[in-house]
Order: structure tokens, then C-alpha cells, then sequence
């Protein structure tokens, strides 16, 4: 029988807290950063796009959904509904049936449908470029916003998923389980122009090395500069 949410949570507010130190976190980011850019030269989104509309639809449905499953479904979509408008448009039913296997598919659906209507009547048709203006759309948050804004129009933007949050606690990094406090830490340690970069080296990371379950510390080349390193008490 698999743990109930209440034996999880207790587990996880028993679970010792590594000590952050903001300078000598920042002086870890340093180090590994490097290290982590010879592993994974080709660290990017890995979500499949051609243009900022796509990295935004692809994003939404990533949530709760694997990026290999986003990209088989989206192949076949973004062939047929290419602009704003377009997405906008298609019956609601129908496009609940195309994105089905990604999961929470009505939702996502409606925030697809919704958000694209915002960008042809607000925007002329193009996805905006700021925080303040892709907030205002329908099931985009600030994580979604920053994927596009960093893997899209190449501004400095820090993402904040599940890899990102896990690696930022045992790396000593921030304390922070919240995906936007968080947010904030890393962008106090990190250098701006290294912002997307270090947010897509520690998603790779953590998908090939530092495994929610069990990280492989014996494999890893940051080890040395990881608190958690060997200690399965602070994974």
C-alpha cells in the first residue's frame, strides 16, 4: 500500500535541513556550473518549438506530463493549428480528445482555448515577451512564463520545476520548497546571464543523476560540492 499524504508530509517535515549560506551558495554555483555544462553541452528545453507560441501551448501541457509525451503529441498538433488564432478556435471537445494522454486534458484545454483568445484580441496574435503581460493569460504562472521567456525570447528567466526545486535543496542552495520563493534565492546567487542556463543544467541533472529516489552520488562529478552527497537523511 503505497504512504498516505500524511505519512509523506510527516516524513518529509522530519527530514533534516541542510543549512544554507547565501555567499556559500553562491560560490557552489560557481563551481558546478562549469562542471555541469561539460556533462550536458546540449542542456536546453526540452520541449519541442519553433516559435514562442508553441514553447507556450507545449509548456501548459507539460504540467503533471512528461516532456517525451508532450512532444509525441504535439508533433502532430502544432502541423495543424499554427497561430494564435487557430488554437483559439478549434472546438473545445476536440482538442480535449488530441491532448488526452498528457493528462488534466479539460483544463488544459480550456487554458489553451483561453489564453490564446487573450493573445489575438490583447497581443495582435503574438505571444507576449513580459512577466507582467504572459501573467495575465489563462494557466500561465510564473514558471511557465519564465520557460518561455528563457527558451523562447532568450531573456534571463530562472524555471523552477520539481528537478530545479530537489537539486536546490541538497545542493544547499535554498531551503525554499516553494517554486516562486525559490525563484527569488536563485536569482540572489546566480549571475542573470546564467539564469536559464543553471535552471536547464539541474533539470537535466536531476532526470539522468540526481533521481528523486535515489541519486546516484557515486556518478555524480558535483558530489564533492553537494551537502547531501551519501547522506540518504537529506535526500
Amino acid at each position: 500500500m503505497p504512504p498516505s499524504e500524511t505519512t509523506m508530509a510527516k516524513k518529509k517535515a522530519s527530514r533534516p535541513k541542510i543549512r544554507v549560506d547565501k555567499a556559500g551558495a553562491a560560490d557552489r554555483v560557481k563551481k558546478i556550473i562549469p562542471i555541469l555544462r561539460k556533462k550536458y553541452p546540449d542542456a536546453k528545453v526540452a520541449l519541442k518549438h519553433k516559435n514562442p507560441l508553441e514553447l507556450l501551448v507545449a509548456t501548459i501541457l507539460s504540467a503533471q506530463c512528461t516532456d517525451v509525451r508532450v512532444n509525441i503529441v504535439t508533433k502532430d498538433l502544432f502541423r495543424k493549428y499554427k497561430t494564435a488564432a487557430d488554437w483559439a478556435k478549434v472546438d473545445l471537445k476536440q482538442l480535449e480528445s488530441e491532448i488526452r494522454s498528457t493528462g488534466f486534458y479539460h483544463n488544459k484545454a480550456l487554458s489553451i482555448k483561453s489564453a490564446c483568445s487573450e493573445i489575438e484580441e490583447r497581443f495582435g496574435g503574438e505571444v507576449p515577451s513580459t512577466m507582467d503581460e504572459l501573467l495575465l493569460l489563462r494557466g500561465v504562472g510564473r514558471k511557465t512564463a519564465n520557460v518561455v521567456l528563457g527558451g523562447a525570447f532568450g531573456q534571463p528567466a530562472i524555471t523552477c520545476d520539481t528537478h530545479v526545486i530537489r537539486l536546490s535543496r541538497r545542493l544547499g542552495l535554498s531551503s525554499n520548497s516553494d517554486a516562486v520563493k525559490l525563484e527569488f534565492d536563485l536569482a540572489d546567487i546566480i549571475v542573470k546571464k546564467n539564469w536559464m542556463l543553471f535552471s536547464n543544467l539541474l533539470i537535466f541533472h536531476g532526470r539522468n543523476v540526481c533521481k528523486a529516489r535515489k541519486p546516484d552520488c557515486g556518478n555524480c562529478p558535483i558530489s564533492r560540492y553537494c551537502p547531501a552527497a551519501n547522506d540518504p537523511a537529506l535526500w
